[in-house]
């Protein structure tokens, strides 16, 4: 159990503390010149980041649980620092007090939730309390498909209007994600009635068969996009960066799959 423990906080810190770590690069790209002290916060949260990215691969699976205890602290700290941050930007824009910033509200609001999700996992790894598998299967759906959603729209809205094709493909997995968003409330809400071994399985196909659709169109889209082939305002790391949510979501989906394999029918 030890190793699984660390295995899991390792896991779960490379991957994140590099999202929070281009995060803190997008967020800044987004400010206007004069936002000089926010320039200089994102870029310390930059470096912050890169430096626990770089310490969790110091790691191994052998390393001692109690210092990888300890490390999940020091990165749950950081996560909570960065996720303060972006709610202060949030406001900011919120109350007009940045005009012309180029930040849309949504995706501040999008990477502090994942900035959160960030500091719940690791509070839950450290104290021990991860979610039974019935509710960790809802609960993680909820959250990555909204998420999942959210990059839709922000692929429509950062691509050049005159790729008209493109731009309609966004919208349309904007809107298929939003409905499977509603689908997985309902499910959420109908709980615990809902968590039947079938009912769950069907949940993970469905939503398997569209992740691995955006996926593929945000392959696409990133191929594009670093061999300068259509236009758009969308860096070539935030193409990357919304690839490898989606390859981690089919990740958390192929795990779900495996571990209802192992249940037996009640």
């Amino acid at each position: 159990m030890s190793n699984a423990f660390v295995a899991r906080s390792l896991d779960e810190i490379r991957f994140w503390s590099r999202i929070m770590k281009e995060h803190s690069l997008f967020l800044k790209l987004g400010f206007r010149c004069e936002d000089t002290q926010l320039i200089n916060e994102a870029n310390q949260f930059y470096s912050t980041f890169e430096g626990i990215e770089r310490q969790s691969h110091a790691f191994t699976v052998g390393t001692d649980p109690e210092q990888i205890r300890r490390f999940n602290v020091e990165v749950q700290n950081a996560a909570t620092h960065i996720w303060a941050f972006k709610r202060k930007i949030l406001g900011l824009v919120l109350s007009c007090k940045m005009p012309g910033a180029n930040n849309f509200p949504l995706l501040i609001d999008h990477t502090s939730r994942e900035a959160n999700y960030f500091r719940n996992r690791l509070n839950e790894l450290n104290s021990g309390q991860l979610e039974p598998l019935p509710d960790a299967i809802i609960d993680e759906n909820v959250f990555f498909l909204r998420i999942m959603a959210d990059h839709a729209k922000f692929i429509g809205h950062l691509l050049d209007p005159s790729e008209r094709q493109l731009v309609e493909q966004a919208r349309n997995f904007s809107n298929d994600f939003d409905q499977l968003l509603f689908q997985a409330r309902d499910l959420e809400s109908m709980r615990p009635q809902s968590q039947t071994l079938p009912m769950l399985n069907q949940f993970l196909d469905q939503n398997r068969v569209s992740v691995k659709s955006l996926r593929d169109f945000k392959k696409t889209a990133k191929d594009l996009i670093e061999s300068c082939r259509i236009k758009s305002i969308i860096h070539p790391l935030l193409a990357d960066h919304v690839f490898r949510e989606a390859e981690r979501f089919l990740a958390i989906i192929d795990m779900f799959e495996q571990s209802l394999s192992s249940v037996k029918p009640r």
